[in-house]
């Protein structure tokens, strides 16, 4: 279980405990899932993530901006993190062997908070979105509290982690687009997601299907949004997004908002 540094919200932390984010973190695994999505375990960070939620910033060799990624999981000095290969960058990152030397800033962002969780939460991923909702329901799990998982992807082939996050102990669901894993539909098609018991949801995927969640789900939750980012510590405003308190930075304010924050154009 990550211990929890100082909050300020949902897993917030003032920017002075923000110290010594720039990290050489060794490649330890990096291997492919599925057609597109990876796993890379990177040894030597041991304390630097402190919530489920936060992410690293990648420096990839020959391209001016970083890679942020989600952190999946973290067991002792090792980090691990799902990508997908979906560009240049990526498909460098792909290609980088144990042993290799990463330039790592983390950790970045304010992650979840499992106080708010409830008795019965539901965890929900779309696509690549399931990679920080894994040591999210590992921390759930050593505080007690079973969750929920239900994990969205277009098709099976496409389906990654499923295994792992039944591991953690949490009941797991599958929706696929194509009906080839699952239940057939989005994540708001699983049965289990109307259950009543549920009061607290957790969610990460894509804008459209974080948007229906909000609409579909009459509870309170927490989101953790993805987005193109430049500096990925609230610098360059580049991520900038609209709530009721007015602008936030997705990179230093989030990537995890409380539902009710959000407004939706």
């Amino acid at each position: 279980m990550i211990t929890p540094g100082p909050r300020l919200g949902p897993g917030r932390q003032p920017i002075s405990e923000m110290k010594n984010i720039a990290h050489k973190l060794r490649v330890i695994d990096n291997r492919a899932l599925t057609a597109k999505t990876r796993l890379m375990v990177l040894g030597g960070a041991e304390g630097v993530i402190t919530a489920p939620g936060q992410f690293v910033n990648l420096a990839v060799e020959g391209k001016f901006l970083r890679r942020p990624i989600s952190v999946c999981g973290v067991d002792g000095d090792r980090i691990s993190l799902l990508y997908d290969v979906v560009g240049e960058g990526t498909a460098e990152m792909a290609r980088w062997q144990p042993g290799y030397e990463a330039d790592v800033l983390a950790p970045l962002g304010n992650g979840f908070d499992i106080s708010c969780s409830g008795d019965a939460p539901l965890l929900l991923g779309g696509g690549i979105g399931i990679a920080p909702l894994y040591q999210l329901s590992r921390d759930l799990i050593a505080a007690g509290v079973k969750p929920t998982v239900i994990l969205g992807f277009n098709s099976a082939a496409d389906a990654a982690w499923v295994e792992e996050f039944r591991l953690t102990g949490a009941d797991v669901y599958v929706a696929t687009v194509d009906g080839s894993m699952g239940t057939k539909g989005f994540v708001t098609d699983v049965p289990e997601c109307r259950d009543p018991r549920h009061g607290y949801f957790y969610a990460c995927g894509p804008l459209p299907m974080l948007r229906a969640l909000c609409s579909a789900l009459p509870i309170p939750g927490e989101l953790s949004l993805e987005a193109r980012m430049a500096c990925g510590f609230g610098v360059c405003m580049c991520c900038s997004l609209e709530t009721v308190d007015g602008a936030k930075r997705i990179c230093k304010d989030g990537p995890v908002f409380r539902k009710e924050e959000l407004i939706w154009k």
